[in-house]
Order: C-alpha cells, then sequence, then structure tokens
C-alpha cells in the first residue's frame, strides 16, 4: 500500500509533463496561454514527466522489497 502512495503522483507527473509538452508545442490549449507555444515548456513538459517516471521506479522498488 505504501507504494500505491508513490506510484499515483507519478502517473499525475507523467500526464501533466505530457499535457505541458503538449502545449508548449502548440498542440492543445488556449492560445492565450503562457506556455502555448513556448518551447521552454516542452523541456519543462518532459523534465516533469520524467520526475514521474522516477516516483513509479522507486515505488516499483519498494514493492519488490515489501515483497522478498
Amino acid at each position: 500500500m505504501r507504494s500505491l502512495s508513490i506510484v499515483i503522483p507519478g502517473i499525475i507527473l507523467i500526464i501533466f509533463g505530457i499535457i505541458f509538452s503538449f502545449q508548449g508545442q502548440g498542440v492543445v490549449g488556449p492560445e492565450t496561454s503562457f506556455m502555448y507555444e513556448n518551447k521552454e515548456w516542452i523541456d519543462n513538459g518532459i523534465f516533469i514527466s520524467m520526475l514521474g517516471v522516477i516516483l513509479i521506479l522507486i515505488g516499483y522498488i519498494i514493492e519488490k522489497k515489501r515483497l522478498t
């Protein structure tokens, strides 16, 4: 159960990172947004997504160790 409290925020971070990256590319979001077609937010979105992946991996490792 402890690992689930780490994995769920990781999934949320991945989703937000993808959305931010798409906004930076100008694919989604309102054109009035400060993130729209802003190349910096492509990098920010990728970074946020990678943090989510790291959290998921940490949760997986914790769960693996708990079961052994």
